[in-house]
């Protein structure tokens, strides 16, 4: 088994590209075959999320997926969850939320945090909750894609993962903006009803604005900040 301790990028498996998934049903399926209930997916429920989730309900319908609840996002973003454990039923939908409450926070670190301290906000309300959430984990997916902006672009289908000491796997490292969409079309998926008010990336309401840049999709994310990562993708 590949793993953090046993990683060698030798070793790791090629996977055709030349289908429709642009390999993404070949990814998951070895993954869920390599890793089983040691896979955990980590779903923003965005776009890509959407397309993912459809994607594993084809390997796993009952494969287990969390949420990092951090009690800041968009009514919208909950409005979606809602639709898809109603459309996928036998998923393992998990909100995985920070110790710390709002509240709680406020008290120790000052109001706003994400506004003086946004690493240290996604530390405590991201970071902190996944690596929970991973406990025993071996593996974990992503949606990144390496069209999504400058930091993602050499991203492969399997990553040794230093910050988690683990193995993130992300099987729609070669869908465009438009192969995504495409996808939830023709699939007639339910999605977040932001996309369609200018927010191709949604995180935190506070964080998070339209984006004008169809260069880098992720512009919206700590606009006027030097901040382009919540920190789960950085090693």
């Amino acid at each position: 088994m590949i793993t953090y301790e046993t990683w060698d990028s030798e070793q790791k498996p090629t996977f055709p590209i030349d289908n429709n998934e642009k390999g993404a049903l070949h990814v998951l399926t070895w993954a869920y075959d390599h890793y089983g209930e040691d896979l955990l997916y980590a779903c923003s429920f965005g776009i890509e999320g959407i397309v993912l989730i459809d994607l594993i309900s084809q390997v796993r319908d009952d494969a287990g997926i969390v949420f990092l609840d951090t009690n800041l996002h968009f009514s919208e973003t909950y409005e979606t969850i809602e639709r898809v454990k109603e459309a996928y039923p036998r998923l393992r939908i998990h909100l995985q939320t920070p110790t710390l409450s709002l509240e709680e926070q406020e008290k120790q670190l000052g109001a706003e945090l994400w506004k003086r301290d946004p690493n240290k906000c996604c530390e405590i309300r991201k970071i902190v909750p996944l690596r929970q959430a991973m406990t025993g984990k071996k593996a974990w997916i992503s949606g990144l894609r390496r069209e999504q902006s400058p930091t993602r672009q050499h991203v492969e289908f399997i990553n040794l993962d230093k910050k988690f000491h683990n193995i993130k796997v992300c099987p729609l490292i070669h869908w465009t903006w438009k192969d995504v969409w495409r996808y939830v079309h023709g699939h007639h998926l339910s999605y977040n009803p932001l996309h369609d008010r200018g927010y191709p990336s949604i995180g935190c309401a506070p964080c998070t604005s339209p984006a004008y840049m169809e260069e880098d999709l992720r512009s919206g994310r700590w606009a006027g900040l030097r901040k382009t990562e919540c920190g789960l993708h950085e090693s």
